[in-house]
């Protein structure tokens, strides 16, 4: 089989089927790549489309179950060997992960060993592959963590995972991947659970894998801005197939195939809800603008008591701001910024430490559990994670029911059946769905469910903690329109807290940023992304990835100039 020059991975027609108890099940069917030394390779598609599976054949990193058919032929970074990956096994492949292909896995939390210092994680690498003194390993991590950016690598090498943070725990991952400078770097979904300002400094450090390191990248995404700011070609898979592959600047100029133009067309980008919340704020009346707010915080402050001598963390520090009935106020900013802990302080989980904040009518600075109980019936929860906010142990239809039995509006599942029906069909899912369980639902479909449950109570108040950023775009696309439709069917206010401002922008009637802890900006769309004002409003803006390779283009110069 002749090998294309250059090419550090050749797939040449893969086929991979799991073997399960309903079946046999196809996840790759007939696909074929190549990966350029020193290129970068896109493999978009939704969840189930097959990518995840294609990337991890390449290091063989696959179940027992798992068939796979056709050839994998792997290079070394020199171009001395090639091996075909699909006939080694035991030491055979273990020669070939991290010394010619390395993988960086989505959640870097996982992937590191909670009870091992990071720089003996990354010197375990060198000692599976070579013949390193203690000393030398020891070296070699430093001199990995200085190149990922971690700063302060000679004492940070003895510190743990939990002492670092997210973005800094995935360039430890990418520091694993790199010490041993391998050919090609897996990279499934890299940014998918940080914020979009630590994302943009992971997108720069994968772009310098490339340019210092001379590593070709597979790059797993859903995100098509990321694709658009790193890729230098895209493979679109759905079903398991390759359905178009191209040079990023004519998939995004000209997509072929209707799946890939679907795709695109689910991106949000921003200025798109403009037009629905510029309608939305002319049909209000003068009556509205004199409505007592739903919430009302003046100067609100959180502190976390300090544990061990610790001195206290203040989480949100004299944060003054209103949500009127009916209105949808987005909450912005990266980790620790201190959106959550404000939507757990309207939904009275976390204690006021001073200023005000009125909930509904009730002031939550020294507020009584017993006094609260009435007024949370009348808010509405979606969180982030749908897969674990659910109980496994219970049905849909249970979970959905739970808020009615526990506020006593329903006696019983069963007696709450009918209503939990009308719920899954306003949320788009059949009622059949009411007996199956949370497992047996993709992720899409869990948080409709977790909406349905979100709204059994007809709240006034809805509080959505980053309902969609575990979702796939096309998925996404299809929860958000949900959830515009049904604000505007039940006119609930709503906090709705991300850190993807074009999704915000999609949905808020007036956009908030928080940034350590303090309102630095708030304004409708327009004013907030249009003409920012603030320098972190600013480079927030700047971190975004848009799917437009030439605009991303310039404003990663934005950002770099920024920063």
């Amino acid at each position: 089989m002749t090998r294309p020059v250059g090419d550090v991975v050749d797939i040449e027609n893969l086929s991979v089927s799991f073997a399960t108890d309903i079946g046999t099940v196809d996840a790759v069917r007939d696909v074929s790549l190549g990966v350029a030394a020193g290129e970068v390779l896109a493999i978009v598609g939704e969840s189930g489309s097959g990518k995840t599976v294609t990337a991890r054949s390449i290091l063989g990193l696959l179940p027992d179950t798992a068939l796979t058919r056709g050839a994998i032929l792997l290079s070394s970074k020199d171009g001395a060997t090639t091996s075909d990956v699909v006939q080694l096994s035991g030491s055979r492949l273990g020669d070939v992960r991290g010394r010619d292909a390395a993988m960086v896995f989505q959640e870097p939390s996982t992937a590191l060993n909670p009870v091992y210092p990071v720089g003996w994680q990354i010197a375990e690498g060198l000692r599976a592959h070579g013949k390193y003194s203690k000393k030398e390993a020891r070296e070699k991590a430093i001199d990995v963590l200085r190149r990922v950016g971690i700063p302060d690598p000679e004492h940070r090498v003895d510190h743990y995972p939990h002492q670092f943070s997210g973005g800094q725990k995935q360039r430890i991952v990418i520091a694993q991947a790199l010490v041993l400078d391998p050919g090609v770097i897996i990279a499934d979904e890299p940014t998918t659970a940080l914020d979009v300002t630590v994302q943009a400094e992971i997108l720069d450090l994968l772009r310098r894998c490339r340019d210092e390191f001379g590593a070709a990248i597979v790059l797993i995404t859903h995100n098509m801005g990321v694709v658009a700011d790193l890729a230098d070609r895209v493979a679109v898979m759905y079903q398991g197939r390759i359905v178009e592959q191209a040079d990023v600047r004519s998939l995004f100029a000209s997509p072929q195939d209707p799946y890939t133009q679907q795709l695109l067309a689910a991106v949000p980008k921003l200025g798109s809800g403009r037009a629905r919340t510029q309608e939305r704020a002319a049909a209000r009346t003068a009556e509205w603008q004199g409505a007592a707010p739903v919430v009302s915080a003046a100067d609100l402050r959180i502190v976390y008591p300090g544990r061990l001598r610790q001195p206290d963390f203040v989480a949100v520090d004299g944060v003054s701001f209103d949500i009127r009935p009916g209105e949808v106020l987005g909450l912005v900013g990266e980790s620790g910024s201190g959106k959550t802990t404000i939507g757990r302080a309207i939904a009275g989980l976390t204690k006021v430490t001073g200023g005000s904040l009125q909930v509904l009518g009730t002031e939550m600075n020294g507020v009584k559990e017993k006094t609260f109980r009435p007024v949370r019936e009348r808010i509405g929860f979606v969180f982030q994670d749908p897969a674990s906010s659910f109980n496994p142990l219970l049905t849909i239809a249970a979970a959905v029911a739970e808020p009615l039995v526990v506020h006593k509006r329903a006696g019983s599942v069963e007696d709450a059946r009918q209503r939990v029906d009308e719920l899954l069909e306003q949320v788009q899912l059949p009622k059949a769905f009411g007996d199956r369980f949370p497992h047996e639902l993709s992720g899409g479909q869990r948080q409709r469910a977790s909406l349905a449950r979100s709204l059994a109570l007809e709240p006034e108040l809805l509080v959505a903690d980053e309902p969609t950023s575990a979702l796939d775009v096309s998925v996404q696309a299809r929860v958000l329109e949900l959830f515009d439709e049904l604000q505007r069917e039940h006119g609930f206010a709503c906090l709705f807290i991300s850190h993807d401002l074009a999704v915000v922008d999609l949905l808020a009637d007036r956009i908030a940023v928080l940034y350590k802890g303090q309102l630095v900006e708030e304004g409708t769309g327009a004013e907030v992304l249009g003409a920012p004002q603030h320098p972190y409003t600013q480079r927030l803006l700047a971190s975004l990835p848009v799917p437009d390779p030439d605009e991303q283009a310039r404003r990663r110069g934005v950002w770099e100039s920024l920063r």
